[in-house]
């Protein structure tokens, strides 16, 4: 009877230093493929750095020249509401 619990006492717990062998694999497989996927993405964010550094030098002349155009739209839309407020009168 001693025999028989003890076979199976190691019987249980080769079953469950197995599991955890799995699962453990398993772990490490899903890691690995993160630890692949978040140096793909880190390669992705070094390139859109590269790649848009140069924007700032346009940015700035796009945003003056907007300026600019702000003035002048501003100064046609005060024209029109002062047409459209003779316009109202008649």
């Amino acid at each position: 009877m001693g025999t028989i619990l003890t076979y199976l006492t190691l019987a249980v717990a080769v079953i469950v230093v197995l599991a955890l062998v799995v699962y453990l694999l398993g772990i490490i497989i899903a890691l690995r493929r993160a630890n692949q996927n978040l140096n793909q993405l880190a390669d992705g964010l070094e390139l859109i750095i590269k790649d848009t550094q140069p924007l700032s030098g346009k940015l700035e002349t796009i945003n003056t020249a907007l300026s600019q155009l702000l003035s002048g739209l501003l100064a046609v839309n005060n024209h029109l509401a002062a047409v459209a407020g003779l316009l109202k009168r008649y």
